[in-house]
């Protein structure tokens, strides 16, 4: 995913069309001088609906689309024949994308599934026709309803990545690195803090032909649920990975204290996040020797879940020390 290409974020201006007014009419013809009133309803206005697209990962499509406009419904006609609904515009998004009021900031929806559709904002009722208001005594009505004006509004549409697992740690603790060890993505590697910008995507496979699918969320630092550094922006895509990766360098001043911090950053921005699983991979390992890494073994934070110790790999990514290794303790921790 190039920085370019790569959009979550959104804001649209949605105009739903206006219904169509009700038709005032009487029936006449030959045999028929005074007929009764046949006036027709008048269609809605057109919709804006927002639909899932597994085809898509990106909004980049909706970047430069500021203005979303429905069009208006048809009047009723002669013969009570009703007018044409608006046409719905709709609007394709990746799967995970959330809807929001941009007035209130309230959840509107999540689109999770292809093909789902949602109404972002319902176009007007169309009026009735003065054939709908016809009693037994009032038998020529002349009364008609005027359809009901279209919304306006600001929508915020945000993308929160899905993956099976998803890449967790201070910048530079060589996630971007194992990203690219595991799968074919080729995302930036360089020696300095938050070389990843945007989300970036890879498949790893696996064995016996099976896959999943692998995030690097750019880099958290202490204070990001508060909006420092790369802040709210992407600590949302961690929420829709099955599984946390932390990862977490083997010359890391503190190794506990890092970890600790991740965590507390996770859970004040969302405390639901505590509850998917987790593994522990500590990067870089080939810089330790023999005696070293024993010593390290004993700094690794000895963290559990549900009763169980949180899985722990040592790995290399530039030497490919421990990548099937972690592979194993990915897929097992997947499909617990």
């Amino acid at each position: 995913m190039a920085e370019s290409n790569f959009i979550d974020y959104v804001k649209i201006n949605c105009r739903s069309g206006k219904g169509g007014a009700g038709f005032l009419h009487f029936h006449r013809d030959k045999k028929t001088p005074k007929g009764g009133p046949d006036g027709g309803n008048g269609g809605r206005g057109g919709h804006i609906v927002v639909r899932g697209n597994s085809q898509l990962w990106t909004l980049l499509h909706l970047k430069y689309r500021k203005h979303v406009i429905a069009s208006n419904g048809v009047k009723g006609g002669a013969n009570n024949r009703t007018g044409a609904d608006g046409r719905d515009e709709i609007l394709d998004v990746p799967l995970g994308t959330i809807a929001r009021d941009f007035e209130s900031g309230d959840q509107l929806f999540e689109v999770t599934q292809q093909g789902e559709e949602f109404i972002l904002l319902p176009g007007g009722r169309g009026g009735k026709g003065n054939a709908f208001f016809k009693t037994s005594t009032n038998r020529a009505p002349e009364k008609t309803q005027p359809g009901e004006p279209g919304g306006e509004e600001w929508k915020i549409l945000e993308l929160k990545l899905l993956a099976d697992v998803g890449l967790v740690g201070f910048p530079n603790a060589g996630k971007s690195t194992l990203v690219s060890a595991l799968s074919a993505a080729k995302p930036e590697i360089a020696d300095y803090p938050f070389t990843t910008l945007v989300p970036q995507l890879g498949m790893v496979y696996y064995r016996d032909d099976r896959s999943f699918v692998i995030a690097d969320i750019p880099g958290i630092i202490e204070g990001a649920h508060a909006g420092k550094g790369l802040g709210l922006r992407f600590l949302r895509h961690i929420e829709r990975n099955s599984v946390l990766l932390f990862m977490i360098p083997s010359d890391s001043r503190d190794i506990k204290k890092e970890y600790a911090i991740l965590l507390n950053e996770l859970k004040q921005h969302n405390p639901g996040l505590m509850h998917k699983r987790r593994v522990i991979a500590i990067s870089k390992s080939d810089l330790l020797d023999g005696e070293l890494l024993s010593d390290m073994k004993k700094e690794v934070p000895r963290d559990s879940q549900d009763g169980n110790p949180v899985p722990v790999a040592f790995i290399s990514s530039v030497a490919g020390k421990g990548i099937d290794e972690l592979k194993d303790i990915l897929w097992t921790t997947m499909n617990s």
